[in-house]
């Protein structure tokens, strides 16, 4: 459905329509941006906090009862009726928080857990809502395993790898969150605009998004506002003598300026030189396999790259895609 909107904006835009005065509040380049995707989300979020009735009535119910004619129809007399309010939502960034990363991730968490027998401090960059936080109370499902959690939010892919050690346990110490424009999720508004991100027919990514919403709001997350690079250096500057220091993000490091790239590495590399056994580092990331490899990327894949030390030894976990619809070995 989602792609069937594009198209429409597309031809909308083509022909001079309100697509075209829209996107003008957003800057160029129009693709890197992903202004269809901001439009997309006005759209959603229309839906979500009844303004725009006229469209949820063609919004799917399920996955499949939708039709890119009427649907197109109350699509384009929303955006001029409420041209002014679709007009400022889009000039912000679109922000997702997808928890199905976590399990892709998973296998890193747990090797970390078992190299080290020790207690995790985590820190994680780029968190959005801080969703995925508690990835270890999650329940995943792979090829002929599966792990409990102790949450209602429940992951399963395609997973095309050995099988992780599920019986490891994993200890979490400590955790903390920074975003340049974290989402609270106590102001329901937040709620929407976090929801209007997923794609709207497809009812599993909302059911675990719902789930996951829930237990932040349970537990109490919280994400510090703040610029990476200045997070990560004073974190990591006061970071506990005793367990293992796990800093992790997921889809993020491409987004920052290289300068702050620049200096989030090597604030990292700097305390990997500075671990001590009873104070190891470890580093885990899903990026873009472009992020890591200049010649030759596995283009549109995402590497899950796991770093430690002592020693800075690397290790590619797999590779999946950016909804985590698969993983596969490396």
């Amino acid at each position: 459905m989602t792609a069937a909107l594009c198209e429409a904006f597309a031809l909308d835009a083509e022909g001079g329509g309100i697509v075209a005065e829209l996107a003008g509040t957003v800057a160029p380049p129009h693709r890197k941006r992903a202004t269809s995707l901001r439009l997309a989300g006005a759209l959603h979020y229309g839906v979500l906090s009844g303004r725009a009735p006229e469209l949820a009535g063609q919004y799917p119910k399920a996955g499949d009862d939708w039709a890119i004619g009427p649907l197109w129809a109350a699509a384009e007399a929303y955006l001029r009726r409420d041209r002014a309010h679709v007009g400022a939502f889009i000039t912000s960034d679109p922000q997702t928080n997808e928890t199905r990363r976590s399990i892709a991730l998973l296998p890193g968490f747990l090797e970390i857990a078992a190299r080290f027998d020790l207690p995790l401090h985590v820190l994680e960059l780029g968190a959005s809502a801080g969703l995925n936080q508690h990835f270890e109370r999650f329940n995943y499902a792979g090829e002929g395993w599966t792990r409990a959690g102790d949450s209602g939010v429940d992951i399963s892919t395609d997973w095309q790898a050995p099988a992780p050690d599920v019986s490891q346990v994993i200890e979490v110490a400590s955790r903390a969150a920074c975003d340049l424009n974290p989402i609270d999720l106590r102001a329901l508004e937040a709620r929407w605009r976090l929801k209007a991100y997923t794609w709207a027919d497809q009812p599993e990514r909302l059911a675990r998004l719902d789930a996951a919403m829930d237990l932040a709001l349970e537990s109490g997350v919280s994400v510090e506002k703040a610029d990476a690079a200045d997070w990560i250096e004073r974190k990591l500057a006061a970071r506990s003598e005793i367990g293992v220091t796990v800093i992790f993000h997921s889809v993020f490091l491409h987004y920052p300026p290289r300068e702050v790239r620049h200096r989030i590495v090597a604030a990292i590399e700097a305390a990997g030189a500075a671990a001590t056994n009873d104070a190891p580092l470890a580093w885990l990331c899903m990026e873009p396999d472009s992020v890591f490899v200049e010649d030759n990327p596995k283009l549109g894949l995402f590497q899950v790259r796991l770093r430690t030390w002592p020693g800075g030894d690397i290790k590619v976990v797999g590779y999946t895609d950016g909804h985590v619809t698969r993983f596969s070995a490396a």
